[in-house]
């Protein structure tokens, strides 16, 4: 039986397109309201004011770190609580390890790894004042694996597998969830420049059983780790 998140508030980060997008119009469809926060937040209003639900938009540059700590703040001035948190915005960009420019290892290490600690400490804190909230990370295959060209990119998706460790073992037994998914090969924008190359696209659909990317249309069944479960639970799963 398909359990409601009614009365419920989610926030998702990169909401407007992608997973971050799927993710909100599932929780959405199973009753929560969505609060989007990212450089462009409005992309997901009409996906979730159809299902009913309140949509908040806020701008956040996550990748700037004046306004990745001040978020928490914003979001709690436009809603009573945050029951779900999802970081999900990411950013990515390709280069050979000995030639990636430092500014972009910051950009990508601040947005994909340091915005969405910040969001999990300073939103979680409420989280456990009450004993409950579920936090849910989108971790990456890089999390597990190198890949090639993306040093700052998995260097961050590693350290949310252990954001994702490290938050549960401390909160999973004073009633808050900490779950990550790991996605493979989505066609979002993020792999984008990876699909439109015809040799590593070739290489990367070798390996996949199914010879092909896959679409944002199964990520639906994340808001399941959204819901109040018996016991809180640490889980990393592939998508």
């Amino acid at each position: 039986m398909k359990q409601s998140l009614s009365g419920r508030t989610a926030v998702v980060t990169g909401a407007s397109r992608g997973i971050g997008l799927a993710m909100a119009e599932a929780l959405a469809g199973a009753g929560a309201d969505i609060v989007a926060a990212s450089r462009d937040p409005e992309g997901a209003r009409a996906a979730v004011e159809a299902s009913g639900r309140r949509f908040v938009a806020i701008g956040c540059d996550l990748g700037k770190r004046s306004e990745s700590a001040a978020l928490s703040a914003r979001i709690l001035a436009q809603v009573s609580q945050v029951d779900i948190l999802v970081n999900n915005a990411g950013t990515v960009s390709r280069a050979r390890a000995e030639e990636f420019p430092l500014d972009r290892w910051d950009e990508i290490i601040e947005t994909n790894l340091t915005a969405p600690f910040l969001l999990t400490r300073d939103l979680g804190r409420a989280m456990l004042g009450r004993g409950q909230g579920k936090v849910i990370f989108t971790a990456s295959m890089l999390s597990f694996q190198g890949g090639l060209m993306v040093a700052p990119y998995a260097a961050a998706k590693s350290g949310i597998a252990g954001l994702v460790r490290a938050f549960s073992n401390e909160w999973a037994q004073r009633g808050v969830n900490v779950n990550g998914i790991a996605p493979g090969y989505i066609e979002t924008e993020v792999t984008a420049a990876l699909r439109e190359d015809p040799v590593r696209s070739r290489q990367v659909i070798e390996r996949i059983p199914a010879q092909g990317d896959g679409d944002n249309r199964p990520i639906s069944p994340v808001r399941w780790y959204s819901f109040a479960l018996h016991r809180p639970t640490t889980c990393m799963a592939p998508s």
